[in-house]
């Protein structure tokens, strides 16, 4: 049997799972043997097998609801399943085309108009039903999945590593990804984070899995539903103790999560102890008895983050109410995290390391050669909405709303701060590159600076991003008192350009931008990630309490002030409609459709 607690709901196969899936996968002749590579077929054999025939899952008392991580997955033979997804503009609809590798030879093939409608995975890909004891049936939906769901090898032969990214990204403005499931991999069909609790008393259940039949039909997946017996057990919070083998508490563990690495960041040495270890030990620190978190909805930018200010990478883990969150900001200092991805869990909230800076600042003439260099672009903004001031300045009305800055290519961005001794700024450098990676130049870009706030932390680049709110003749109103944050690859805006970087480093602040202490720092904003941040604080947001109603427009410009290089300065600009209405103290925002993106 396969336990999941919440805390379990992982999406890799650990070497248990994988050892069983494997077994699965032989004795029921699901997976074929390992192809001879000189007579194997250049498309992919996909299946669905079942890790376990049996899983438990838990549903609280006090947060009711079931996760059906069933312990399906989609398997991969006789090459790699991989899907580019892009879309030429907002104007243009999204498409995936199926890529068929065949060694030097890649030929691809045209997937049906419509079929995706975002970049998070394939809609309706699987079908659900569940019975009860007496065969009734209780439950019967469809589910997305996305291929780059962290996945594990289902044979000793297969590739030691995915070559495919983490997740599927959750940006409105995303502009192409690629999926896939690696040659002898097995892909978790269950949604993570993207899905939904569902209602089930406790009890015995069967579950019948299966892939739809249009995607049975598109891809040549053999119709084998998969049958797993599910008992849900109900658990009670208070009924836990202090045990430290339950999961650690929403509030705890959202409050914690919510600030990763910032409040004295702790030390990422701690963080990774905590990652490495298993989840109960992991969490006994905590001292508090403990129920399970509930996934996050998407993250729209505005609302609560995994990094606070920025957008997460993937969609956010639990977090707290921003209200919540504030008051626990203001009563308690947060201990250093205890998320990230480690075995069995790569969900995309993973902790990825900094690049190290030079060990010493640069010395010589500054030069830029003729080398690739990034080409900065900012998204719209999103995730809109209208505050007040909180209690910290009340009876006004601020916009918040998230912004993203984006690297286009060919060529990465890489700043390093290096502090002289008794100075409170840092004196950034742009580093250049030539195509065996070697450095071959530099130029100085600006300052670096310690933001002491909380939730941040840490070191910002000055001047890589201004915000303003325009009136509709498209002349400045008011602007956004934030102008520097740290760099971290946040949000895959689109994998499908040249050299994008499936896998960057430094996609959390909790290692990419330093401590207070740090006598040096390197931010890298890597080929095809962008990093959100998210302006909604006082100060950050644009106070528009005595602005009138009417029609406004949000100006996300990127290196404003050209401090960096970078190949093109003309695509730096984007701008978001939005209209503005209500009284004072009850502001209202419409954010209008973005060509074909409806997202605020």
């Amino acid at each position: 049997m396969m336990t999941r607690s919440p805390q379990g709901r992982t999406n890799r196969l650990t070497r248990p799972s994988i050892a069983v899936a494997a077994a699965v996968a032989v004795t029921a002749g699901v997976v074929a043997a390992a192809p001879d590579a000189k007579t194997a077929e250049p498309t992919p054999k996909l299946s669905l097998i079942a890790a376990s025939t049996s899983v438990t899952l838990d549903s609280w008392k006090d947060d009711p609801g079931v996760y059906l991580d069933l312990g399906t997955y989609l398997t991969s033979e006789n090459g790699a399943f991989e899907l580019k997804v892009t879309r030429k503009s907002y104007k243009d609809p999204v498409v995936a085309t199926q890529v068929l590798r065949n060694g030097k030879k890649t030929t691809t093939k045209a997937l049906p108009a419509g079929l995706v409608k975002d970049f998070s995975g394939l809609p309706g890909f699987a079908q659900v039903s569940v019975t009860d004891a007496a065969g009734k049936t209780v439950l019967k939906q469809t589910e997305a999945f996305c291929p780059n769901n962290a996945s594990g090898r289902i044979r000793p032969d297969a590739p030691a590593n995915s070559k495919y990214p983490q997740s599927c990204p959750v940006n409105p403005f995303t502009l192409g990804s690629v999926w896939g499931v690696e040659n002898g991999w097995a892909s978790n069909t269950y949604a993570g984070y993207y899905a939904k609790p569902v209602q089930l008393a406790a009890g015995t259940y069967t579950a019948k899995i299966s892939v739809t039949k249009k995607y049975r039909d598109l891809f040549g997946i053999a119709n084998k539903p998969q049958t797993v017996k599910v008992t849900v057990r109900e658990r009670s919070w208070e009924e836990e103790g202090s045990g430290s083998a339950a999961p650690r508490s929403a509030k705890s563990a959202a409050g914690t999560q919510g600030h990763t690495g910032h409040t004295g960041h702790g030390g990422h040495e701690g963080h990774q102890q905590a990652a490495d270890a298993p989840a109960a030990s992991a969490h006994a620190a905590h001292g508090a008895p403990a129920r399970p978190e509930a996934p996050a909805a998407r993250t729209t930018g505005a609302a609560p983050t995994f990094n606070v200010g920025h957008g997460p990478y993937p969609p956010a883990p639990p977090a707290l109410p921003w209200a919540l969150k504030k008051e626990s900001l203001q009563r308690q200092a947060f201990s250093a995290a205890k998320v990230g991805d480690r075995p069995g869990q790569t969900d995309g909230s993973r902790q990825a390391p900094a690049a190290e800076p030079n060990a010493k600042r640069p010395t010589g003439k500054a030069t830029v050669p003729d080398v690739p260099k990034p080409d900065l672009r900012s998204l719209p903004a999103y995730g809109i909405t209208v505050s007040d001031g909180y209690e910290d300045v009340p009876g006004k009305d601020y916009l918040a709303f998230s912004a993203n800055v984006w690297n286009a290519g060919p060529a990465k961005l890489v700043v390093d701060g290096f502090r002289s001794p008794g100075k409170e700024l840092m004196d950034a450098y742009q580093y250049f590159y030539d195509a065996k990676g070697k450095q071959v130049g530099y130029t100085p870009t600006g300052t670096m600076e310690w933001d002491p706030r909380p939730g941040h932390e840490h070191w910002h680049f000055t001047d890589f991003a201004s915000y303003r709110l325009l009136k509709a003749d498209k002349k400045e109103s008011v602007r956004s008192g934030k102008e520097a944050f740290c760099l971290a690859n946040t949000d895959a805006v689109d994998y499908t350009v040249k050299n994008a970087n499936w896998h960057p480093d430094n996609t959390d602040l909790s290692t990419a931008c330093g401590q207070e202490n740090s006598i040096s720092v390197r931010e890298v904003l890597d080929v095809g990630s962008g990093d959100t941040y998210t302006q909604d604080l006082p100060g950050q947001s644009f106070d528009i309490t005595g602005l009138p109603n009417g029609t406004y427009y949000i100006q996300v410009l990127a290196n404003p002030e050209n401090r960096l290089k970078e190949t093109n300065h003309k695509n730096n600009s984007a701008l978001r409609k939005v209209v503005l209405g209500g009284k004072k103290g009850a502001r209202t925002v419409k954010v209008p459709a973005h060509d074909l993106v409806n997202a605020n």
